[in-house]
């Protein structure tokens, strides 16, 4: 009896309660298996990110490639992706072309002046949906946020008909005052100081210091990431505003790079070479600002208030 007994713990003593006897390095065999599955599935998902990836850079790929062809070059069919001969002076010709250098210092003067104002603006009206109680409070943020879903082709005619009369047409100052306050930038800011704790402002109001003080002392210091995507995303946006500046500017002198390209975009022809050259020019300043606000962009999206 006590044979039997014997063998049967040593015929059981390598098999554990999932089943299966464990491998050299202690897996068992289903372990292995998902560990597997995990492994390919990861691949799999990789993979379909690199084509996803390729698949949106390939636009700019052929955008960088024509910048140094001959405009005859530019639509062949099929796409030509290494030219027969580089013309590199496309990048010199340019700015003799037309005033380049202008339209690019008006576009970073409209992109930073509007992105103060609004990340300025934005924080503080944020701070006073989401830390001051007052009647209407929630009324009056819904209200004002559900002006985004209004399109912007509504109310055209009516504010081009405020800044004529106001004498503002032809000039930066209408664009400044009409981008310097965005409902968007409000609740991107509004829900992220949703997340900084209250008894922060309540300890600091405790020792006297005000709501202003409160906002620009406390609030301010733990809503870098957040005001870093608002800048980062407002910046792009004016950046390549088209409509804007098409309707107020009618000065040369007043041009935005975006207006500078429609120069290159004749009644007979185009000059398609210098269009794409001018375009990798326009997008070189918003991925050196986006490169420098990579981390603090997605550390405001993925994080709270509090580290």
């Amino acid at each position: 009896m006590n044979t039997t007994v014997l063998r049967k713990d040593s015929a059981t003593a390598g098999t554990r309660p999932g089943g299966g006897t464990p491998d050299r390095d202690g897996t068992l065999p289903h372990q292995g298996g998902a560990r597997a599955r995990r492994v390919v599935g990861r691949a799999l998902l990789y993979a379909v990110l690199t084509v996803l990836s390729a698949a949106i850079l390939v636009p700019f790929a052929w955008m960088l490639v024509s910048s140094v062809k001959l405009d005859a070059e530019v639509f062949t069919v099929p796409i030509q992706w290494i030219p027969r001969s580089f013309h590199w002076e496309n990048y010199t010709d340019i700015w003799t072309e037309i005033p380049m250098l202008t339209y690019l210092g008006n576009s970073l003067f409209l992109s930073v002046v509007i992105t103060f104002l609004q990340v300025l603006t934005g924080s503080f009206a944020a701070y006073g949906f989401a830390k001051i109680r007052f009647p209407g409070r929630d009324a009056l943020f819904l209200a004002y946020i559900a002006t985004i879903a209004v399109p912007w082709q509504a109310y055209m005619v009516p504010q081009y008909i405020i800044m004529q009369r106001l004498g503002l047409v032809d000039t930066h100052l209408s664009l400044i005052l009409l981008q310097a306050f965005g409902a968007f930038g409000v609740f991107l800011m509004r829900q992220y100081y949703l997340t900084i704790p209250e008894e922060l402002s309540e300890a600091a109001r405790l020792d006297g210091l005000s709501e202003y003080g409160i906002w620009a002392r406390i609030i301010l210091p733990l809503s870098k990431p957040a005001l870093a995507s608002l800048a980062l995303l407002t910046f792009v946006l004016t950046w390549n505003d088209y409509m804007g500046p098409f309707i107020y500017l009618t000065d040369n002198d007043l041009w935005t790079v975006q207006l500078g390209l429609r120069s290159f975009v004749g009644v007979y022809d185009s000059q398609y070479a210098m269009i794409m050259t001018g375009s990798v020019l326009s997008v070189l300043p918003i991925l050196l600002v986006f490169l420098l606000g990579q981390r603090h962009f997605v550390q405001g999206i993925a994080t709270s208030g509090l580290k």
